[in-house]
């Protein structure tokens, strides 16, 4: 319903219509007042809506469909692109480690026993591939291109259509095929074997290097430095505090070593995944780089589709419990490190503080030398000292008698010089009296002068008000009378706007135009309604809808789904993310399919 049909919707009822209304309801439908409800109109109308609405949710689903067809297809795309880029990382590390390996083994096969054994090894490896390949790979292959050349033979006959008699028995070549692929198992299953007790070599051996790391890293904490053993320090105690303080320091730094160990060893037990499922999932997620946009959905999608026995949480829960161990490793990295440095800043501090002590043994050794020294020299200086006193002393005592006379001259000078002031301050004393007077009187005649001047001003100033009371008076006069004209003005003007209403109230009347309250003609259809939904014409009739009564200039379906924002945005809904921060920040940065022009850009708000 639009703004302009609102007033026909718009029911005035009274009191005073209770009346009629009762007697329109006593009549019933025999009323010329209401018409019949045309029934199958009404059902034509439902079904056509059900339809209508039947087709938009058609193509709702079809549009959420495509958009997880797309989506999937994205999300493969960006796999094969990662997939492709950690192929070539891998093939090119390969490249260079055989490189230099080869590279290795040709320097040093001359000097080494052991580069010889592996030289003879690579040769004896090399030979029993190219025998693999020559019993086992080329038949397959052959086999291959014969049944491709039978099949292309067989495809020939039958479109030409020939009456010839093509031999071909498919039960021989089945039992071929059958008795390859049970070759085929069979050897596979030996290499499989073969795997599984190289890997278990790998397994015993790689226990024994941690067995043989984990003695070598408990000697690096508790042994004690050669360096520090073999420093000679005049203090005994000094260094045997020093080598209890290593020993409470690597003490400490194995305690933490011990904790981290521990916690690695429970999130390794707390894991509960088998090697495989681990293996794949260090892989898959090792192939994603770390400064890649959303990484982290797409190695959960990947690793959904490798693991499909996990589910999401079991995957999440075990990112959490890998992220656990590697932060524990990373500590553990650290702590070794940190361990390293620590150790070497401990030595450099146990070798200074030796050596400082050395030096301070020294010096008081040279101390007590110089102390006998001085000794022997002080009791020589304490005679000339006494005699230097007594020098003192008498020097003293005739410059004291010499100060005491000159006091007595300066205080002599001074007595004379204060009896001179007072005299001075004597005479300059009468000539400020003198001077005050003078000014005492002089104020006194400008006083005078200034209450003369003021009593005139007064008398000026009363005559001045008299004479403003005067104009006051005529002015409010002046006023009252110009008020009296607007009144008589204003109450003319209203009268004769009194008599153009009434005469355009009567006017009104004569043109008023009686309709009676018709409920039934308000709730139904416009003429224009039934227009627009084809109901009525003579088109209708004949199968045919008639055109709308105006042109909508919009966009159709495809335009609307082919722009990147509208994308987006139903992407993010199927994730539930449209509502959050993320949505909010990218969704504005999203350039539309066509940018618009320059000069319908808005500046209104950059001023």
């Amino acid at each position: 319903m639009s703004g302009r049909d609102l007033r026909t919707f718009i029911t005035t009822h009274r009191t005073s219509d209770i009346d009629n209304l009762v007697v329109r309801m006593k009549n019933g439908l025999f009323s010329q007042k209401y018409k019949p409800v045309d029934y199958k109109q009404l059902h034509a109308l439902t079904e056509e809506k059900r339809k209508a609405s039947a087709n938009i949710q058609l193509k709702v689903k079809r549009v959420e469909q495509v958009s997880k067809i797309n989506k999937e297809q994205m999300l493969l795309k960006q796999h094969h692109q990662i997939w492709w880029q950690e192929h070539k990382r891998l093939s090119e590390n390969r490249h260079k480690v055989e490189a230099e390996m080869q590279t290795f083994l040709d320097e040093g096969s001359l000097e080494c026993e052991f580069l010889l054994d592996m030289w003879d090894l690579a040769h004896k490896l090399s030979k029993e591939r190219d025998t693999y390949q020559t019993d086992t790979v080329d038949p397959i292959w052959q086999l291959r291109e014969d049944l491709k050349y039978r099949l292309s033979e067989m495809q020939c006959y039958s479109s030409q259509k020939s009456c010839m008699e093509y031999e071909f028995l498919p039960i021989k070549v089945l039992e071929q095929v059958d008795f390859v692929k049970e070759q085929q198992k069979t050897i596979l299953e030996l290499l499989n074997q073969e795997k599984l007790a190289l890997e278990q070599e790998l397994e015993d051996c790689k226990g024994k290097v941690l067995i043989y790391s984990f003695e070598e890293k408990t000697g690096l904490f508790h042994k004690v430095p050669i360096q520090l053993l073999a420093l000679e320090c005049p203090y005994p105690d000094l260094k045997s505090s020093i080598l209890n303080e290593f020993h409470k320091f690597a003490d400490e730094y194995w305690s933490k070593l011990q904790e981290i160990d521990q916690q690695l060893k429970v999130i390794s037990r707390n894991v509960g995944w088998s090697e495989d499922d681990h293996w794949v999932y260090q892989t898959v997620i090792n192939q994603y780089p770390s400064d890649l946009q959303s990484r982290r959905t797409l190695y959960l999608d990947m690793l959904q589709r490798h693991l499909p026995h996990k589910s999401r949480h079991d995957l999440v829960a075990h990112e959490k419990a890998w992220d656990q161990y590697h932060f524990a490793r990373n500590q553990h990295k650290a702590l070794i490190l940190n361990w390293a440095q620590a150790r070497k800043t401990f030595l450099l501090k146990a070798v200074m503080t030796i050596a400082e002590a050395c030096a301070a043994h020294e010096t008081e050794v040279m101390l007590a030398n110089n102390r006998r020294k001085q000794q022997e020299i002080c009791a020589d200086l304490k005679g000339k000292v006494l005699q230097w006193r007594a020098h003192q002393e008498e020097t003293a005592r005739l410059e004291a008698a010499i100060a005491a006379r000159r006091k007595e001259k300066e205080d002599e000078k001074e007595k004379i010089q204060k009896e001179k002031e007072m005299i001075q301050r004597a005479e300059e004393k009468e000539k400020v009296r003198i001077y005050w007077a003078e000014k005492q009187r002089k104020w006194q005649e400008m006083e005078e002068k200034d209450l003369q001047r003021l009593a005139e001003l007064k008398k000026l100033m009363i005559e001045q008000a008299n004479k403003d009371k005067e104009r006051v008076k005529f002015r409010q006069e002046l006023l009252e009378k110009r008020l009296m004209e607007r009144k008589e003005l204003s109450l003319q003007e209203a009268h004769e706007k009194e008599e153009r209403e009434r005469r355009l109230e009567a006017l009104r009347q004569q043109v008023a135009i009686v309709a009676e309250i018709d409920p039934a003609r308000m709730m139904a259809d416009t003429v224009a309604s039934k227009a627009k939904m084809g109901i009525g014409t003579e088109e209708e009739e004949e199968g045919v809808l008639q055109r709308p009564l105006f042109t909508l200039h919009t966009y159709n379906e495809q335009q609307i789904i082919s722009d990147p924002r509208v994308r987006v945005e139903l992407a993010l809904r199927e994730a539930g993310l449209h509502k959050t921060l993320y949505a909010k920040e990218i969704l504005p940065k999203i350039p539309p399919l066509k940018l618009p022009r320059r000069d319908m850009e808005s500046t209104v708000f950059k001023m």
